[in-house]
């Protein structure tokens, strides 16, 4: 099993930054593959950013530009740092991780088997 725990959340005006973290356990973070996700009230969750366990890296077009996914294996974190942040950005965001590094999907739900409880970014204009 694997826990995933975000932090890092909070309440920032239009244009700032936060930096959300992702600590997860077990030794073998360095190869898992991670994302994150985010969910607005009334939406249903959507893909943000991954990071595979070899390094690539996607971004939805939505924060592409403004958000930056990386992680530290020596520290078993994965970071999201958020800039120019926009009121549609507000929502909970969840880490995400799965150990089957065979697959291709990344921005798909089904793609992972573990999740954090999640973190609220709220970014008011």
């Amino acid at each position: 099993q694997v826990q995933l725990i975000e932090s890092g959340g909070g309440s920032v005006q239009a244009g700032g930054s936060l930096r959300l973290s992702c600590a997860a356990s077990g030794r073998t973070f360095s190869v898992y593959n991670m994302g994150w996700f985010r969910q607005a009230p009334g939406k249903e969750r959507e893909f943000v950013a991954a990071i595979r366990w070899g390094g690539t890296i996607y971004y939805s077009d939505s924060v592409k530009g403004r958000f930056t996914i990386s992680r530290d294996n020596s520290r078993n974190t994965m970071y999201l740092q958020m800039n120019s942040l926009k009121p549609e950005d507000t929502a909970v965001y969840y880490c995400a991780a799965t150990a089957k590094l065979g697959g291709t999907i990344y921005d798909a739900q089904t793609a992972y088997d573990y999740w954090g409880q999640g973190t609220q970014v709220t970014v008011s204009s």
